[in-house]
This record gives structure tokens, C-alpha cells and sequence, in this order.
């Protein structure tokens, strides 16, 4: 459990200071990211290759600023932690996107195996375009 923590809390350190790859590197490869909701960015990605492809890739291409992420609180039980954060980066179209996020996560060795996010969905569709695979 404390390691689940640590882990995460690094993470999210990294994240708040702009460097995503710790989160990346945190995946297992079977990792699964389920974005709840109904915008064109919602559902669940199955694959760290995946996420990196259809999620992350198309997603920070978007962005025009370093994303940064902070979390407020991590709660954890066993292999499952819960993060409230708050993202802040501009988007190349000037649109500010700052969401609010609830991550629901699932730890297994030390890696991430499950993300289920919950956010702020008006947000995402007045401030991103959808995805390429939407649809």
C-alpha cells in the first residue's frame, strides 16, 4: 500500500512539474484507460500501445503549453488509489484546458494496470477536438 503510494505521489510530482514520462513508464503494457462519459474522447483504450496511440499521441498534439497536472489528494487502499487533480495547459487553438479529474486506479507490481477517469466532459468538448478514431 505505501508503495502504491509513492509511486503515485512521484508520479503525480513529475506530472505537476510538466514531465509525463514517469506516467508513461508506469503503465504495464497491458495497461486500460476508460474515460467515462459520451464526448468523442470517451471509452476504453486497452493497451499501453494503445493509449500511447490513440489517447496521448492525438491528445498532446493538441496542446500548445507544457501539461502540467496537480493532484490535491491520493487515497489509497490496497492496489486501488484514487487522485484528485486538476490539469492546466492552453491549447493551440488559445483554449485554456483545465480540467478537474478523479482517477480511479488500479496498481499491480508497481505498475498501473486500470485508469478510469472521470472529468469534467462540457470542458472537453469546448476546448479539444475530437480524436481521429472518434466516431
Amino acid at each position: 500500500m505505501d508503495d502504491n503510494r509513492s509511486i503515485i505521489t512521484a508520479i503525480m510530482n513529475d506530472l505537476a512539474e510538466g514531465n509525463g514520462k514517469p506516467f508513461v513508464e508506469a503503465m504495464a503494457d497491458d495497461f486500460t484507460w476508460i474515460m467515462e462519459g459520451t464526448t468523442p474522447w470517451s471509452g476504453r483504450y486497452e493497451g499501453k500501445a494503445v493509449v500511447q496511440e490513440q489517447v496521448l499521441g492525438p491528445l498532446f498534439a493538441q496542446f500548445a503549453t507544457p501539461y502540467r497536472n496537480r493532484a490535491h489528494r491520493i487515497i489509497v487502499e490496497g492496489d486501488d488509489v484514487a487522485v484528485l487533480c486538476n490539469g492546466d495547459v492552453e491549447t493551440k487553438a488559445g483554449k485554456r484546458y483545465n480540467n478537474s479529474y478523479c482517477y480511479v486506479i488500479r496498481m499491480r507490481d508497481g505498475k498501473m494496470v486500470e485508469l478510469r477517469e472521470y472529468f469534467d466532459t462540457a470542458l472537453v468538448e469546448r476546448a479539444l477536438e475530437p480524436p481521429a478514431n472518434a466516431g
